[in-house]
């Protein structure tokens, strides 16, 4: 009987993003850069809750991008674009219950994400906002294919 076979990597190089737990619990320790934080799950699931759950990571991070991104565009454009608020959550729905899903798997991912823009904007600048949120990179990345390669260190 031969031993499973082991996948080979080089060592990654400056990893941008480390995440460390026991694996006693969900709590885990993140460090990005020279920034700390948490991760867990709510008491509800099992954990402390000494940190947001991943879903709601994920959603901060496409909510960060997003307000950046319009950030970035209305100054660029000098439009009066005073406050960002991106509100987000994330559920599982029946693909048939999605009309404009072309998923053939039994529950879809889904991200409702409602934005409110505070400023003197015309319609117009509101709806190229909307328009340009769909443009940044990380809502971009959640609706292309994702390669994930994993190995043993």
């Amino acid at each position: 009987m031969s031993e499973p076979k082991v996948p080979e990597h080089a060592p990654m190089k400056d990893p941008r993003v480390i995440v460390r737990g026991s694996g006693a619990s969900f709590a885990q320790e993140i460090v990005a850069g020279q920034h700390h934080l948490r991760a867990d799950e709510p008491l509800s699931a099992g954990g402390t809750d000494t940190g947001p759950a991943p879903y709601d990571l994920l959603l901060a991070s496409l909510g960060a991008c997003t307000s950046m991104t319009v950030g970035m565009y209305a100054r660029r454009k000098s439009w009066p674009l005073e406050k960002i608020a991106v509100r987000l959550q994330h559920s599982r729905v029946y693909s048939k219950d999605c009309a404009d899903c072309e998923t053939k798997e039994v529950f879809l991912d889904r991200i409702d994400r409602e934005l409110e823009f505070t400023g003197p904007l015309t319609p117009e600048q509101r709806l190229k906002l909307l328009e340009i949120a769909e443009r940044c990179p990380v809502h971009r990345t959640l609706m292309s294919q994702i390669n994930i390669r994993s190995w043993l260190a």
